[in-house]
């Protein structure tokens, strides 16, 4: 496959291990990784930020086959889940750096063609939210407004 914005062949990726069962080394019991995920979000973590340090500070090494649902999931039942989601969220953020960059660099060509590319994604993946349930049909992406709720 190929990268979305480029003529470049895509690099190939991690894959998950085929075995869909929990590990025999795994220690940590369901309600355990379910209390560190509330911990983690709490803090205010996103679900990538909690899964890396679920299995990088207590070795967990799913937490959907520790506990059979998914981290967002989790978050759902203990009302504690975003109200956009993460990936939305991650390219919102990029988009308004690279907005605020713009504006101390405005002749910035390769710059401003970076911001086209970002919010075609983030036009993209919203209209698959919105066909999906994530987000309100009534939801637009407006530049000033996501600012403010970004920072």
């Amino acid at each position: 496959m190929s990268r979305m914005h480029s003529r470049k062949k895509g690099k190939s990726g991690s894959t998950k291990p085929a075995k869909l069962a929990k590990p025999t080394w795994a220690t940590r019991k369901p309600k355990e990784v379910e209390m560190l995920v509330v911990k983690y979000a709490k803090e205010g973590k996103t679900a990538s930020q909690i899964g890396l340090y679920l299995r990088d500070e207590y070795g967990v090494a799913s937490v959907k086959l520790t506990t059979g649902k998914s981290i967002k999931k989790i978050l759902e039942e203990k009302k504690l889940a975003p109200e956009l989601p993460d990936d939305l969220m991650a390219l919102m953020r990029k988009a308004v750096l690279i907005r605020k960059h713009m504006e101390e660099n405005k002749k910035d060509m390769p710059g401003k063609r970076g911001l086209q590319l970002t919010e075609s994604k983030i036009m993209r993946l919203a209209k698959y939210y919105k066909r999906t349930g994530a987000l309100p049909a009534d939801w637009k992406y407006d530049p000033e407004r996501i600012k403010l709720y970004v920072e």
